[in-house]
């Protein structure tokens, strides 16, 4: 097994039959990502498409807990101009897009909380398998007040439907992993974590021995049929207005710090 340097929150191997691991290595933090994880996501995928010996990608979180509680909430201490939230939106778009664009079929083990940008990464990968106790949401408006960018709205609207997005959303509940099933949000669930490592490096094998131009074929050209058209370089993106009144936002502060503090919000929409 061969190793790529990363950092010791984010783990990236590979091994002799082709198939790449990335762990989400936070697990005293339920695996909250740091920016410098979610650029470490961005480099491994560019050590990935730069290795035409690796055939899949299996992302998972450390420990018990979770996959990924999210963006670590610290992170956005430093926001304060409208340029800190278009280009965490736009940092993020780059980052979910390098998971989408990649020629390999990516798969998501998902054991515990997967929520937030966890849960946003899951949803940019091709398969989703997920233990039984794993649990799914965006609980943004209880918690942060912020909003998911246009892409992310478009991925999961998607997947399940906009009416399902939106009770997600609007309730800031969390899905258990029967529910997920029902409506397409994963696509496997297993008993518990051992039953998940066998059923993805299982899967994972199967899909590194297949015919690899066949599933990029397929990959890019659902993601082309899905894509909106370009923006000019320069142009405002759609749902920049959106992201700007959350983000820039009383509410917004008053959510993190709240959040920081360990006590409920007092939101006054402003």
């Amino acid at each position: 097994m061969s190793a790529t340097p990363a950092t010791d929150e984010l783990l990236f191997t590979t091994d002799e039959a082709g198939i790449a691991r990335i762990v989400l290595n936070r697990p005293q933090a339920r695996n909250a990502l740091t920016f410098a994880m979610y650029q470490g996501l961005i480099t491994c995928c560019e050590a990935i498409a730069g290795n035409p010996a690796i055939k899949a990608l299996v992302i998972t979180g450390a420990g018990e807990k979770a996959f990924a509680a999210g963006t670590d909430i610290a992170q956005f201490r430093s926001f304060s101009t409208a340029e800190d939230a278009l280009g965490y939106e736009r940092f993020m778009d780059k980052v979910l897009g390098s998971l989408e664009r990649l020629r390999v079929p990516t798969i998501a083990a998902i054991a515990g909380a997967c929520t937030g940008g966890g849960a946003a990464i899951a949803a940019a990968c091709d398969l989703r398998i997920a233990t039984r106790d794993a649990r799914f949401g965006f609980p943004i408006a209880r918690t942060l007040g912020n909003c998911l960018s246009q892409g992310n709205l478009k991925r999961l609207s998607g997947l399940i439907g906009p009416a399902r997005v939106k009770d997600i959303i609007f309730t800031a509940r969390l899905v258990g992993a029967e529910e997920a099933l029902a409506i397409g949000l994963i696509g496997e669930m297993v008993d518990d974590r051992a039953a998940l490592t066998e059923r993805v490096d299982t899967l994972a094998q199967l899909l590194a021995n297949h015919a690899p131009l066949t599933m990029q074929a397929t990959k890019e050209g659902l993601r082309r049929l899905a894509e909106e058209e370009a923006v000019a370089e320069g142009a405002p993106h759609p749902g920049d207005d959106l992201i700007l009144m959350c983000y820039m936002s009383q509410d917004f502060r008053e959510g993190m710090e709240a959040f920081l503090g360990k006590r409920p919000p007092n939101w006054t929409g402003r």
